[in-house]
């Protein structure tokens, strides 16, 4: 029996090693945001984050991530009021934690091989 994970599980592994701190910097901008400290400039800048998560998460299949990732890097840009898109990137922050746990799950579980559970063999 075999238990490895294969390189694209390692690709995402080091890929998602690599998102906590941008997630806390995120997390950092919106509470900034809603205390109305944030500049356009650290804004446009968690866009720019945003926009990078999105695209290393959809070139390595990590979908639920890297979808919203792009949710939020499009409710940054909107215009409006700035409560409204606190609040829609306050739970869609919750939603990123929750997909970047599943995909870390899913990305260290290494898929079994084992040649006597196949079918032919009860």
């Amino acid at each position: 029996m075999a238990i490895k994970l294969s390189s694209r599980q390692q690709a995402q592994l080091a890929f998602l090693q690599m998102l906590p701190p941008k997630i806390a910097r995120i997390q950092s901008v919106i509470e900034q945001m809603s205390a109305m400290q944030a500049d356009e400039v650290v804004v446009k800048g968690v866009g720019r984050v945003l926009d990078e998560i999105k695209s290393g998460a959809s070139q390595l299949s990590i979908s639920g991530v890297a979808e919203t990732a792009g949710l939020m890097s499009s409710m940054n840009r909107r215009g409006g009021g700035v409560q409204i898109k606190v609040r829609g990137l306050r739970e869609l922050l919750g939603s990123l934690k929750i997909n970047y746990d599943a995909a870390v799950k899913a990305a260290s579980t290494p898929a079994r091989v084992d040649d006597t559970e196949s079918p032919d063999h009860p």
